[in-house]
């Protein structure tokens, strides 16, 4: 285990909380939280279709830290209590370091495939991007710097999971939050109290902000003068008074069994709408108040979007590992994997694959240190993030191409396979030359459930819009390329002398 001196415990620290285990995270669900599916407030997520398979799925995340055999792996010193916490809280000062908070990621992403894209290391990457670089806060006073310093704490000592919605709602974009035809439209502050503020409004997206325990608001979009009310960096408990939850639906609820949809009941984590309806928040849970320059800086002035995107990586390159195991798995199985035509496509997505693992590997050695501080590469990191939008939907594609008709001809659900009027016709009809008939169609159903189900369906969609609109992420690359590097080559040979 790397030991850094924020590894060692501080003189009279407090007493470690032990490793929160998947039971305990389930338990704690059960919290009055105000989530409402088709109509109806859900009485206990843990239970309810929608989200059980998702919330069974975190909880397993958080028995992978907590094992054992995991330990080094997994965790690293908390310096405030001395208790082993989560790697995804370690504030990266050397490359060693990084590629740590990268493997513990990892380990996590290859327990849900790569398909969960919002796991409780993703935010904590922000506020550990936050507490690495708290001057940022300070600007408008210390207090604000301490606050998010001791929340990030308080995160990483009690293991807790907590989602982001940093987007304003879709309402109208030609206006500006302020000039909205209704102020509390949008997030932000309706009310200033002596120990601390109200928050009205809307903001999305809130991705597994149903299965998280705190929630944190703050707003990714440039703010203009005159958006001060939605400048603001806070957090609350998921279970505060008036904050409810608007889920998108749930591909849970459709999912009638797992054998017909493996991923859609198990790794739905849902996207959420969120109503603050004079939610309370005191002053210790705010880390900027009505600031639009900070609101800007916190993501980038501070390593939290380098940080937070570089475990998004990590996931989306899992992922992608998943993605082409699948397609090569097809290819065995249907016997055209020699097929020249079939070899010349999965080099082509092998080659993809490889890149995008070549850049998420590059912003770890390449990542430049400051103050004490490593920072993942952001050039790398942007250019990661602007070719994802572009190649996903090549690969996906290609898979596609692949499989041909396959998708159509699969029976109508694993009835078919159990009736015992059909079942003689599908295992004489639906098996491949290596394989019966169920364990193909578990494997194309897998695929399906991948690639074209509701589910699938949104993962294409939210892996083209991750990082932002394509432009934005390109506009972050031209930001931190190299351009007097490359132009003083220009410049060099436009001083060639004569030739003799």
């Amino acid at each position: 285990m790397t030991t850094l001196s924020q590894d060692r415990p501080k003189p009279g620290t407090t007493a470690a909380t032990p490793l929160r285990t998947g039971a305990e995270y389930l338990r704690s669900l059960d919290d009055g939280r105000a989530v409402f599916v088709e109509g109806e407030r859900v009485k206990d997520v843990t239970k309810h279709k929608a989200f059980r398979g998702a919330a069974q799925s975190i909880a397993r995340l958080y028995d992978i830290a907590a094992a054992p055999e995991n330990r080094e792996l997994m965790t690293f010193t908390s310096p405030k209590t001395g208790g082993p916490v989560h790697r995804s809280y370690e504030i990266p000062r050397s490359h060693a370091d990084l590629r740590a908070r990268r493997l513990f990621s990892e380990k996590w992403a290859e327990a849900t495939f790569g398909l969960m894209g919002r796991t409780p290391d993703h935010v904590a990457g922000f506020f550990t991007g936050y507490a690495s670089v708290p001057e940022v806060f300070a600007k408008d006073g210390q207090k604000y710097a301490d606050n998010v310093t001791a929340f990030y704490e308080k995160m990483r000592d009690e293991h807790l999971y907590v989602s982001y919605a940093i987007v304003p709602p879709q309402i109208d974009r030609s206006k500006p939050a302020h000039k909205q035809s209704d102020p509390a439209l949008y997030a932000g502050v309706v009310k200033e109290r002596d120990d601390g503020i109200v928050i009205s409004g809307a903001q999305q997206l809130a991705t597994g902000g149903v299965l998280s325990d705190w929630l944190h608001l703050s707003c990714i979009h440039p703010l203009q003068p005159g958006d001060e009310n939605y400048a603001n960096c806070l957090a609350v408990p998921i279970n505060a008074p008036g904050l409810k939850l608007y889920p998108r639906r749930p591909f849970a609820l459709r999912a009638d069994n797992a054998f017909d949809y493996p991923l859609s009941s198990r790794f739905d984590e849902t996207d959420n709408y969120v109503i603050f309806d004079n939610v309370f928040v005191p002053w210790e849970h705010v880390f900027i108040y009505r600031n639009i320059e900070i609101s800007r800086a916190q993501w980038w002035n501070t390593t939290a979007h380098t940080l937070g995107n570089h475990q998004a990586q990590v996931r989306y390159v899992t992922k992608l590992r998943f993605m082409i195991g699948l397609a090569q798995r097809m290819n065995e199985m249907t016997g055209n994997i020699a097929a020249p035509p079939v070899q010349v496509m999965m080099g082509e997505l092998a080659a993809l694959v490889s890149i995008y693992e070549g850049m998420l590997l590059a912003q770890e050695t390449a990542a430049p240190i400051k103050d004490g501080v490593l920072w993942p590469s952001p050039l790398i990191l942007y250019s990661a993030m602007a070719m994802q939008s572009e190649f996903n939907g090549r690969m996906l594609e290609m898979i596609r191409e692949l499989a041909g008709g396959a998708f159509i001809t699969l029976p109508s659900s694993l009835a078919d396979l159990e009736n015992p009027e059909t079942r003689a016709d599908m295992e004489r009809y639906q098996r491949s030359a290596s394989t019966d008939a169920r364990s193909r169609i578990a494997l194309m159903r897998l695929l399906w459930d991948f690639l074209g189900s509701e589910f699938g369906s949104r993962h294409q969609q939210y892996e083209k819009f991750y990082g932002g609109a394509s432009f934005l992420v390109k506009q972050n690359v031209n930001r931190n390329f190299d351009w007097k590097r490359a132009g003083a080559l220009v410049d060099a040979a436009l001083a060639l002398p004569p030739l003799d």
